[in-house]
């Protein structure tokens, strides 16, 4: 079949454009790497397995709360120290650390990752200008770093929450023995969509670092403007304690629902045709106060984690960055 003048005329008059736009892509992506430091990604590691390893067990606690739905096969708390203390009594120590190792692998890839593809970002976006980054600036890097870091570290988080809510105290009777065992399994009987489940509420949680970066961010700027500092001047521990609790207690309570969609979305004792299934069931049986099971105990771990995070995060960067100059 022919082609037509006008056709053949278009595809030459557009020609031209494609390099030029792989050109400005390609240049953009360079400055992009030109920012990446290593050391960045090592301090946010350090920090999310150090305060994973602290306190994994106020996080089963809280992805048990968060999916007690009702359902009869689940054991009935009534509070997060009965809830440590009836699975101290069944399985010890071993029982409280069930699903560590995603959950450190988890942590240590999120955080080291967020602060990786974060500082990426916030000093790309800070290239060639004198002024600081605004608020906004700020929570869109968190975000874009946020949904960068889920879409790798999404299949280890589904593994941790099947992993928690493994109820009974024989090894032999658990689905699955541990973490590549998920994972392989996960694989085999529901594909890569399985390991992907709670990935769309997922993304609406990088809202949730995005909102704790932002504020963390103007937190730091403005005590070191009320101190009359440059902007990054280093804080003490106590100092990035208290801004990393603020924007934490902050982030959660703007975004703790998704968190309980997405807990739900990969339990497998229950059975969603999506996010959207989630929000109606919950609201229908269980009101507001459905999505915000397990926040007390979420809130009681993730604040000192954040703390023991960050604290570690800019510590270690500074050691790091400060060898390398």
């Amino acid at each position: 079949m022919g082609i037509s003048p006008a056709s053949r005329q278009d595809d030459t008059a557009g020609f031209p454009a494609a390099p030029s736009a792989s050109v400005s892509i390609t240049g953009s992506l360079q400055r992009l790497f030109s920012h990446v430091k290593y050391e960045n990604l090592v301090a946010g590691l350090s920090g999310g397995v150090v305060s994973t390893m602290v306190l994994h067990p106020l996080d089963l606690v809280k992805i048990r709360f968060a999916v007690s739905d009702g359902l009869e096969l689940r054991p009935k708390y009534q509070g997060m120290l009965h809830c440590m203390k009836s699975v101290w009594q069944l399985e010890g120590i071993r029982g409280l650390y069930q699903g560590v190792t995603p959950n450190i692998w988890g942590a240590g890839a999120s955080w080291g990752l967020y602060f990786f593809f974060y500082n990426a970002i916030k000093a790309y976006n800070q290239e060639g200008r004198q002024s600081e980054l605004s608020a906004t600036e700020h929570l869109v890097s968190a975000a874009q770093a946020g949904a960068m870091t889920l879409c790798i570290t999404n299949p280890i988080w589904v593994t941790k929450t099947r992993l928690v809510l493994q109820y009974n105290a024989d090894p032999s009777q658990k689905q699955y023995r541990g973490m590549l065992d998920a994972l392989v399994k996960i694989y085999r009987q529901e594909g890569i969509p399985g390991l992907y489940r709670g990935f769309v509420p997922g993304l609406f949680g990088t809202s949730h670092g995005a909102l704790q970066f932002m504020a963390y961010e103007e937190l730091k700027r403005d005590y070191n403007k009320y101190r009359n500092k440059s902007s990054d001047a280093q804080l003490n521990p106590l100092e990035y304690i208290t801004m990393a609790a603020l924007s934490k207690i902050f982030a959660v309570a703007s975004t703790y629902p998704y968190q309980v969609v997405r807990a739900r979305l990969q339990d497998q004792h229950n059975k969603y045709n999506g996010a959207v299934d989630v929000i109606k069931r919950t609201w229908r049986n269980e009101g507001v106060f459905g999505f915000y099971k397990g926040m007390v105990p979420n809130l009681i771990r993730v604040t000192p984690a954040c703390c023991i995070t960050f604290v570690v995060y800019e510590n270690v960067s500074r050691f790091l960055l400060g060898d390398r100059k």
